[in-house]
């Protein structure tokens, strides 16, 4: 039986129409949701400044800026869930985005994980990344329902 489910935003249009899946099954199914965003700090530095040449105090700013973007992204389902009547709670991790999103699923015992993809082909989210990508071939036992954008 599904009673929690995972569902990671970055904030995008494929994200936000997962979104509306989850908590429309969440209600069908008197489900809780559990809204992650994650905060995946290494592709920003790594494309502005060399980590030996960053000062703290420009690092902390950025910081700053994204955790915000992320409870944005988590708060967004959080208002659908609470529209329609369904318990909901907001998690917020830094780190590898696939990792976490692992991590978080196992930690919070979720049923299910529903998140958005573009509608990559495998090659191309190989090469590019995709995070739908990888938490499907990432060693979880946990089933993941993927809504393309």
């Amino acid at each position: 039986m599904i009673s929690k489910i995972l569902v990671p935003s970055d904030g995008s249009k494929s994200a936000q129409r997962a979104a509306g899946y989850a908590v429309d099954l969440a209600k069908q199914l008197k489900a809780s949701i559990i809204a992650l965003s994650v905060i995946d700090m290494r592709s920003l530095i790594a494309q502005t400044v060399s980590a030996s040449e960053t000062a703290r105090h420009t690092v902390e700013p950025i910081e700053d800026y994204l955790r915000e973007a992320a409870e944005g992204y988590a708060g967004e389902i959080k208002k659908l869930c609470d529209k329609s009547g369904v318990a909901s709670k907001i998690s917020i991790k830094m780190g590898h985005p696939v990792e976490e999103i692992v991590k978080e699923a196992k930690r919070s015992k979720a049923n299910l994980i529903v998140m958005g993809s573009h509608g990559r082909s495998a090659l191309s989210a190989t090469v590019l990344g995709s995070v739908s990508y990888g938490v499907i071939h990432n060693d979880t036992s946990i089933p993941i329902l993927i809504v393309r954008g």
